[in-house]
């Protein structure tokens, strides 16, 4: 397919028009015209392209892209070598961050309520842009076994801040950075609440407010996105599909 094809079809499937973002949604980084052969990973790090390189990739697709809002304009240092090694390789950087987070099908908060077997996962709605989702597990388990479970889905162990001896049935999550919905976590009544990261204060919401938190890592809870993504393609436009995990323990 040609770019602008995949272009166009990513910014109606994905919706970025609905979304206030911190960085543009779509085309970041032009690009040869025919893509054939498309990698996809959670950042567009150094080692993400110099994998797509050997991939012969025409398109790179990740979740966290360039040109964020706040960070210095000028390109130079890390931003020059990223940006040398597409052009110079004539890759196109794609990059999805707020519309890959709360797409009902396949975006990041759909996939690890899928993941963790959560039943009735839906986005809150008229909050936070839809990217808080909720949802039940079958059967209450206690902290311990649903920690171990979190832990297996995303292969690290999760930090956990609240009562051991407590059961957890109903869960709000929310992937990435957003340990500062866990005041919406706590108004919808839900036992515990799933994001990425922690903060100093985190602690201390969650043992006052009575919600179970579980700070899961940033990027193991934005791995699944970009992937689904990748395989719809893939299926969808009989493209050639690498998901690339670059190991981030954040």
């Amino acid at each position: 397919m040609t770019r602008t094809e995949l272009s166009r079809y990513l910014s109606e499937f994905l919706q970025i028009s609905n979304y206030k973002d911190y960085a543009p949604n779509g085309l970041q980084v032009e690009g040869r015209s025919k893509i054939a052969t498309i990698v996809t990973g959670v950042t567009a790090c150094q080692a993400l392209i110099d994998r797509a390189i050997e991939l012969n990739a025409d398109a790179i697709l990740v979740h966290h892209g360039f040109f964020w809002k706040g960070e210095p304009e000028v390109i130079t240092g890390m931003k020059q070598r990223r940006i040398k090694a597409l052009l110079a390789h004539d890759i196109n950087l794609f990059g999805y961050h707020l519309p890959l987070d709360g797409h009902p099908m396949l975006g990041n908060n759909a996939e690890l309520g899928r993941r963790l077997d959560i039943s009735d996962a839906e986005p809150v709605e008229d909050v936070a842009q839809g990217l808080i989702w909720q949802g039940r597990l079958d059967t209450p388990m206690s902290v311990e076994a649903f920690s171990a479970r979190l832990n297996h889905v995303l292969n690290r162990e999760a930090l956990h801040i609240g009562q051991s001896n407590d059961e957890i049935q109903t869960i709000a999550w929310c992937s990435g950075g957003a340990q500062d919905y866990i005041d919406i976590a706590a108004d919808l009544g839900v036992d515990a609440f799933i994001s990425g990261e922690v903060s100093e204060r985190t602690f201390h919401s969650a043992m006052e407010l009575g919600v179970h938190y579980f700070a899961a890592g940033h990027h193991a809870t934005e791995r699944y996105g970009i992937q689904a993504l990748g395989e719809h393609l893939a299926r969808e436009f009989n493209l050639e599909h690498h998901f690339v995990d670059i190991n981030n323990p954040v």
